[in-house]
């Protein structure tokens, strides 16, 4: 864990608390508030010491360009790269986003998007109401997609069938390594349809630290690409990123449905025990081999599903 230790005007602090209105949190005695973000916990003292602390936290102090006096501590295991960290201008530039859907869900695939956004099209997308795909409801993704997509921004989405998925599941891969390659590839499918000079960075979804990133794709002989950053909450602060969100999720509800159709059978989103009486449903109906091509068949659910099974 490492922490920051800034200067901050009560001014200041006030616009902060308003900012991490969602993040919230108990206040400690001698604070004006506490809020607890993927980055880091924030407290914000009446003396006008912020204190930021956790596996990120330059990524937050950094969003307050006015504070001063800065005080970093790092434990010896602390290994992010804090030149990952997005800088607060990224957010209304001209950037490539991206973002996954599929990875928690038992049945369906994996499905990666990205898209590269202009500064001048940020009001617009947020007109449209764009926003993270996860405070919309599938309905609103469903007919938001098309419309980001009529925009003819440049985007890619890719799709890791079930099969593919277990294949590699079975070779050793981690999802975590599928789902880097899949940004990856992604980012570079971008990045041959504009043009580089005028993009100011490249903002992932952040699901592991940027050297496990590296780690995975450089298995494949890839390398990270010039001015990405990683950011967990991405889609909360980038357009790009939520507009990719909203393309990822309604990829994957299609896919979603392509499977439902085909086995005659709907499929469940999630990991729940529903999902689990649904599998022993396909066991039962299909045979236990269908699973391989609808399927992430590590899941406990696999397992689970037994229970159901008369």
């Amino acid at each position: 864990m490492s922490q920051v230790v800034a200067a901050i005007s009560k001014d200041k602090i006030i616009e902060m608390k308003s900012f991490y209105s969602t993040y919230l949190t108990n206040t400690p005695q001698g604070a004006i508030f506490r809020a607890k973000t993927p980055n880091a916990v924030i407290t914000a003292y009446h003396s006008g010491k912020v204190l930021f602390q956790g596996s990120n936290p330059e990524a937050e102090a950094g969003k307050w360009p006015e504070s001063s006096n800065k005080k970093s501590t790092h434990k010896k295991t602390q290994k992010l790269n804090n030149s990952y960290a997005p800088p607060e201008s990224l957010f209304g530039s001209n950037h490539i986003g991206t973002d996954e859907a599929g990875t928690g869900d038992y049945f369906g695939p994996i499905t990666v998007a990205g898209v590269f956004i202009k500064k001048e099209q940020i009001h617009s997308l947020k007109t449209m109401g764009v926003k993270d795909s996860k405070n919309l409801t599938d309905s609103v993704i469903r007919k938001l997609a098309p419309e980001i997509v009529k925009l003819n921004l440049p985007y890619s989405s890719l799709v890791l069938p079930n099969e593919k998925y277990n294949r590699l599941q079975e070779k050793g891969w981690t999802q975590g390594k599928m789902k880097a390659m899949l940004h990856h590839h992604v980012i570079k499918n971008i990045f041959g349809n504009i043009d580089t000079t005028q993009l100011d960075g490249i903002l992932i979804d952040q699901f592991c630290e940027p050297h496990v990133f590296q780690r995975h794709i450089s298995s494949e002989k890839e390398s990270i690409l010039e001015k990405t950053y990683f950011m967990t909450k991405a889609e909360s602060y980038s357009i790009a990123v939520a507009a990719a969100s909203i393309i990822a999720r309604s990829r994957f509800l299609s896919e979603m449905d392509l499977l439902s159709d085909k086995l005659g059978i709907v499929l469940p989103k999630g990991a729940s025990k529903k999902v689990d009486q649904t599998i022993a449903k396909v066991i039962l109906e299909k045979g236990e081999s269908t699973l391989d091509g609808c399927a992430k068949t590590h899941f406990a659910n696999t397992r689970k599903a037994q229970a159901y099974i008369k």
